[in-house]
């Protein structure tokens, strides 16, 4: 379960960190507050700031990071069940995770969709499909090509990203049952775990199933009673010796806790050769915040 801190060291900002996070960055964009950048009744009013970002994000402009070439090494381990990511970047296919092996909860840029509503005023509603290579090549041209763009579409056209309100793709929902249920071990990486549904997935496995948290804090349901991680805090000192440490903690960036990791796990030299290889090998294709 990666989020924007897997993507930092690639150049995209993480949404959440202080001073130094998206949603920090936007000031420039004029928004009434920072989340409005994602939200379709700002975005009906004025589309403006968003398809200045999404130029920003555009899959393409950012290299994978150590992060998404390690989930890639575990699917061509074939230890990979699914990669849920938060990210919209597309860096985990840019690394060679299979698509089908990848649920973009938030979307992202794979394909898009004219938006309008059914009388002035009215909410919009999701309607035809548009080739998103017409919207990259509009964004490119600038405001006029991307008007004339909305003009002939009949509506405001937007990549697949999943705005506040909206719900998540059909797929997140179809494979999550069955992915968490046979989960025998969660990796948690560069996130602040703020965003529903996405976040209460850390807390759909078994009881027993261990979880790794890489981040630079604690977040969500994650409970390290010390530094060894063993077990529950506050929890009876007998229980605490019969019940093995669940969670675990690396406290740093993604990048460097996967390196450490691969590491420990004999993957060392494979993590190193991918990330020095720079592309997605034979594993895969096309799909990613904090």
């Amino acid at each position: 379960m990666p989020g924007g801190g897997g993507s930092v060291s690639a150049g995209i900002p993480d949404f959440r960190s202080p001073g130094t996070g998206l949603y920090s960055q936007l000031e420039s964009y004029g928004l009434p507050f920072p989340e409005a950048v994602f939200d379709l009744t700002f975005f009906a009013d004025n589309p403006r700031p968003f398809y200045r970002l999404a130029k920003e994000l555009w899959p393409g402009n950012h290299a994978p990071t150590p992060a998404h070439h390690f989930i890639s090494l575990l699917a061509a381990r074939g230890i990979l069940r699914r990669c849920y990511t938060q990210n919209i970047d597309s860096l985990e296919s840019a690394a060679g995770v299979p698509p089908e092996l990848t649920v973009a909860a938030h979307g992202n840029f794979d394909a898009a969709h004219a938006w309008s509503a059914s009388r002035p005023g009215g909410s919009l509603r999701r309607r035809q499909a548009v080739g998103v290579e017409r919207l990259r090549e509009a964004l490119w041209q600038g405001e006029e090509a991307v008007e004339a763009l909305n003009e002939e579409s009949g509506g405001l056209v937007k990549p697949d990203i999943v705005f506040f309100g909206e719900q998540l793709p059909e797929r997140f929902g179809r494979l999550v049952p069955a992915d968490f249920d046979a989960c025998d071990l969660l990796l948690v990486m560069g996130t602040s775990l703020q965003v529903q549904p996405f976040a209460s997935l850390v807390d759909m496995p078994a009881r027993d199933v261990p979880r790794l948290l890489i981040n630079r804090e604690l977040v969500g349901s994650f409970d390290i009673a010390d530094a060894g991680g063993a077990g529950p805090t506050g929890a009876d000192p007998l229980e605490r010796l019969l019940s093995p440490p669940r969670d675990a903690f690396f406290e740093g960036d993604c990048d460097a806790g996967v390196t450490e990791l691969a590491r420990l796990a004999g993957l060392g030299d494979d993590l190193q050769a991918r990330v020095a290889g720079g592309g997605g090998g034979a594993a895969g294709t096309a799909q990613a915040s904090r």
